[in-house]
């Protein structure tokens, strides 16, 4: 069989589920760190395993440039060619190719760009995105489609919309199915109610193995992507995984999963280990800041990630402003263990039916913000 998944424990929208795969079990809600280029930045697969992580994020635009999806499968598929025995979802590529590729040209068949790295023409269509993703090993395909850019009018959001739709069919037509592998079609339309319900009956028909909703935190705000998810969840099937694509701060993530949102991505905690932010309990913290240049507390009293167990934040802010590398590794590993202990807590508050509880503590300790030393 396909993917297989199941929903242990409710609380409200929110859900408490198991997505069995031909690589592992991931337990949703999760947070899938993003590995485009087949690593995890600054991170050894070991411990991004050691942060509590259960699945990966890969990219196949990224991956078809370089080294190419053909020499990836001659040497095993992406886990063997990248260390990780876990699973692996892969982002079609249709995203980057509208973000990172100035001369495109899209047409009922795919879209034609030219490569950021080295100006060579390349072209993606659904089949050679879905047979690309097939080649790496992808435990979780995504069905292409095209981003739709924010503000949009109604007009240009629908027509998109619905050019993804009909390449969602030929994505699906394209997938080879077999056991423990599986195919997720997207959700577009906007921040329009009826585009995004219209979208979301076109994928239900086609049949998917998950449904992302895709084409949010393109600049809407907050509030306008938790509305758009207010319409959207609850058009999609509820014995399937439901994954906000490229969200986000760890607010959004409890509040998208109190909506019932199983599977985010997003390089915020990477990227920002590596411009010398961290997360905690408190909210934010600027290593750069000059009042870190004297105090020996840990970064975080509460976190047992080697950035807080061995080393104080006078330390950290030493390595941040010599330059010192492994300064933006241990931000990025302490980021990552925060992101998954913070999905570790929202899973046992819906198991234990405390979610608006733990939602709750969970703000109020966020409004506290960091807190000075003495």
């Amino acid at each position: 069989m396909p993917l297989d998944f199941t929903v242990d424990a409710t609380d409200g929208a929110a859900r408490r589920g198991r997505l069995t795969t031909a690589h592992g079990v991931v337990d949703t809600p999760a947070f899938m760190p993003v590995g485009t280029a087949a690593t995890v930045k600054g991170m050894l697969p070991s411990s991004v395993k050691a942060t509590g992580a259960g699945i990966l994020l890969g990219n196949t635009y990224h991956l078809m440039l370089r080294p190419g999806a053909e020499r990836i499968e001659k040497l095993g598929g992406l886990h063997a060619f990248m260390g990780w025995d876990g699973p692996i979802l892969t982002d079609s590529g249709g995203y980057q190719v509208m973000s990172l590729t100035e001369l495109r040209k899209l047409d009922e068949s795919g879209v034609r760009f030219r490569s950021h790295i080295d100006g060579s023409y390349h072209t993606l269509t659904p089949e050679s995105s879905i047979d690309i993703q097939h080649k790496l090993d992808a435990n979780i395909t995504m069905a292409f489609d095209e981003c739709t850019p924010f503000p949009v009018t109604p007009e240009v959001a629908a027509e998109s919309m619905r050019l993804s739709m009909r390449w969602a069919e030929r994505s699906r037509n394209a997938f080879k199915p077999r056991d423990g592998y599986g195919l997720f079609g997207i959700v577009q339309g906007g921040v329009f109610d009826d585009l995004r319900r219209e979208s979301a009956a076109a994928l239900k028909a086609i049949g998917f193995d998950g449904y992302a909703v895709g084409g949010l935190a393109v600049g809407e705000g907050q509030a306008e992507m938790l509305r758009v998810l207010d319409v959207t969840v609850p058009e999609l099937p509820e014995d399937r995984p439901r994954y906000l694509m490229g969200v986000g701060k760890p607010d959004d993530l409890v509040k998208a999963v109190q909506r019932g949102v199983d599977m985010f991505d997003c390089v915020l905690p990477t990227r920002s280990g590596r411009t010398s932010q961290a997360f905690t309990r408190r909210g934010q913290v600027n290593l750069r800041n000059a009042r870190h240049a004297d105090d020996p507390r840990p970064l975080d009293e509460h976190c047992a990630c080697p950035a807080c167990d061995g080393f104080s934040r006078a330390y950290l802010q030493h390595l941040v402003k010599a330059g010192e590398m492994l300064g933006a590794m241990l931000l990025t590993w302490h980021n990552l263990h925060y992101y998954q202990e913070l999905m570790a807590g929202l899973r046992a508050a819906i198991e234990a039916g405390g979610l608006e509880d733990f939602a709750g503590a969970f703000a109020e300790a966020q409004a506290q913000g960091d807190i000075p030393p003495l």
